[in-house]
């Protein structure tokens, strides 16, 4: 059976907070602290992963309303779309960021696998 005429899960707990971030050394590459590294690295990571599941959640009540409401989902549907909406228009939604030392890193985490986000 289908979560339609279930009550919304929410999670209840407290606030996280973002580990430090960790640059790469400019050794080979190296992180100074390696595991302050694959920490911020994994939790990016899993919060990278909550967004998508978070926006993967709101697509799917809007589209049950759709189904359900179904001509009159202009009217009956405006709160479930402009919650989606307003999600989706954010980039990186909900996500903990550390603070960066090279902002670019940021932008563009491939530089840290591939080594372009080093620090001299």
């Amino acid at each position: 059976m289908t979560d339609v005429y279930n009550e919304p899960r929410v999670f209840q707990g407290g606030k996280h907070k973002p580990y430090p971030h960790e640059e790469r050394g400019s050794e080979r590459g190296r992180a100074k602290d390696p595991v302050r590294f694959l920490q911020g690295i994994y939790q990016r990571a899993r919060e990278r992963q909550i967004a998508y599941e978070t926006v993967r959640i709101l697509r799917k009540r809007v589209i049950e309303c759709y189904r359900r409401e179904g001509v009159n989902h202009y009217d009956l549907c405006k709160g479930p779309v402009e919650e989606f909406y307003n999600v989706i228009i954010q980039n990186d939604h909900g996500q903990l960021h550390p603070k960066y030392e090279n902002l670019e890193l940021r932008t563009n985490p491939s530089n840290l696998l591939s080594g372009k986000g080093e620090t001299k």
